[in-house]
């Protein structure tokens, strides 16, 4: 990762960060932040790093759920590619050669 440097602030901390996209890296500090500040609110009598742990469970919980959705969606278009191909072939085999048509 050889990218720019640029400070982001989590959760009242500032951070240099370096990061291929900057924009990236500013949205995935920005969720992070997000994150912490939403667990903080409805648990403030927790210790930061209990809130840390809570909000990495629930970010990697978004990302497995995301994962399996795309696992899910590929394999819908898979299917459906799959449907095309065959149906594409069935009329290509049942298509009049130049023979039958004389």
């Amino acid at each position: 990762m050889n990218g720019k440097s640029i400070r982001v602030k989590i959760f009242g901390n500032e951070y240099p960060l370096r990061g291929e996209n900057e924009d990236l890296t500013k949205r995935v500090a920005s969720y992070v932040d997000g994150m912490l500040t939403k667990i903080h609110d409805k648990i403030p009598e927790q210790p930061p790093l209990t809130v840390a742990v809570l909000s990495a469970l629930n970010i990697t919980e978004d990302l497995l759920r995301e994962r399996e959705k795309h696992i899910l969606e590929v394999s819908h278009l898979e299917a459906e590619v799959e449907k095309l191909s065959n149906y594409l072939d069935n009329c290509l085999l049942a298509e009049p050669t130049d023979e039958q048509i004389r």
